[in-house]
């Protein structure tokens, strides 16, 4: 196939990038309001939307943060995970999810993914369980959820924690359950191409109200409880610092956008879920990719769209295909690079061939554009060019 051939499907000027986020008036009017406000850094929005979204999750306390990963950091710190302690999580993730854990002393280790579903496999975990580990960190790749039960019986089992990376799974359910008030702690992520955005933002839910004021207090440098009102008009000046915290902490103008995009996150994950059905109803009869993995009784946030090429059956590569593609007028990605392939991990003694699922997956694994300020059209188009080099390319 010509790598021109599928460009002849596109309406001119066709061009369609693989994400945006989705800001519109109401978005921008908030954020404007918070400026004006003169609350530039954490103040009474932030905690409007850390309310809202607590309720919204199921969960008693939620606390705004710069990242989902300052969440996984201090979740594991208020747990009090440290050097010598081990912590199992996937190599099928970012990076960002094996870093916290480096970050507070321990040692990341790694179970592989079940093929089917690319999230840790609980049938390989208790394998793993040794008397240092301390904490499971399950992922919920793309916006699928893990076998949360499994999981949790295992924790409990082994009397560990289990804290939820949950960077894809804004209104993700498992079971009819909200992801975000499964888990001991769950951390979100808030970064622009995330189904619910505040630019960069994060939240941290539990059901422990100690833990949440350990999560809250590290997340201002330690500081005692509603220390960030000092420079209001009903706040003092005199602060205790109580741990050798750090500077997470969310800001008003993140939570009016927040706040904004938590109003409309329904009708978001319903168009996500529309086009997603779109890309499944036109691919299902294509043998050289695999679908994503979608079960009855969870409801899919539809953060990612992952097809898995089998490459056997083509004569092009991923590289090329992905190429086509481009060409086309198509912005694509790859999700992820397993952990243990990254050079830093090596140099600690992982080794990619351990993981056969996470590395199978990855070799065939493109992320498809999938946002909610895409067009049918734009959808249908990315179907079409799909659909045309993988027949093009038939073996």
């Amino acid at each position: 196939m010509k790598p021109n051939a599928v460009r002849k499907l596109a309406p001119e000027g066709m061009n369609i990038p693989y994400a945006l986020p989705y800001i519109g008036d109401d978005e921008i009017t908030e954020a404007v309001a918070a400026i004006r406000s003169n609350w530039l850094s954490r103040g009474p929005r932030t905690g409007q939307f850390e309310a809202q979204f607590a309720a919204y999750a199921g969960s008693p306390h939620a606390i705004g943060l710069n990242s989902c990963t300052a969440g996984l950091h201090l979740a594991q710190l208020a747990y009090g995970i440290g050097p010598g302690d081990e912590v199992i999580t996937t190599p099928y993730t970012f990076v960002a999810t094996a870093n916290t854990i480096v970050h507070c002393g321990a040692t990341p280790v790694f179970v592989d993914i079940d093929p089917a579903t690319m999230n840790l496999d609980p049938g390989l975990l208790e394998a793993a369980i040794t008397p240092r580990t301390k904490a499971i960190v399950p992922v919920h790749f793309a916006g699928y959820p893990c076998e949360m039960d499994a999981i949790l019986a295992i924790a409990e089992k082994h009397r560990l924690i289990v804290i939820e990376d949950a960077a894809h799974a804004v209104h993700t359910t498992y079971g009819g359950r909200m992801v975000g008030s499964i888990g001991h702690a769950t951390c979100f992520s808030f970064y622009a191409t995330k189904n619910l955005t505040t630019g960069e933002g994060g939240m941290v839910t539990t059901a422990d109200e100690q833990i949440a004021d350990r999560i809250r207090a590290m997340s201002l440098h330690g500081m005692n409880k509603n220390a960030w009102n000092r420079y209001s008009d009903k706040g003092t000046w005199y602060y205790e610092v109580e741990f050798a915290g750090y500077k997470y902490n969310m800001t008003d103008i993140q939570a009016a956008l927040g706040m904004v995009q938590l109003a409309k996150l329904e009708r978001m994950h319903e168009l996500r879920s529309r086009y997603a059905a779109m890309y499944n109803a036109a691919f299902a009869d294509q043998p050289a990719i695999v679908l994503p993995a979608d079960a009855a009784g969870h409801r899919h946030a539809w953060h990612l769209y992952v097809i898995r090429l089998n490459s056997w059956m083509l004569r092009i590569d991923r590289a090329e295909f992905i190429g086509l593609l481009k060409e086309a007028g198509i912005g694509t990605s790859v999700h992820f690079i397993p952990v243990p392939m990254q050079p830093y991990y090596r140099r600690l003694g992982y080794r990619p061939e351990d993981y056969p699922a996470a590395m199978e997956a990855y070799r065939g694994a493109v992320s498809l554009p999938l946002y909610p300020g895409m067009t049918e059209e734009q959808v249908h188009y990315v179907c079409d060019a799909v659909r045309s080099i993988l027949v093009g390319n038939r073996r």
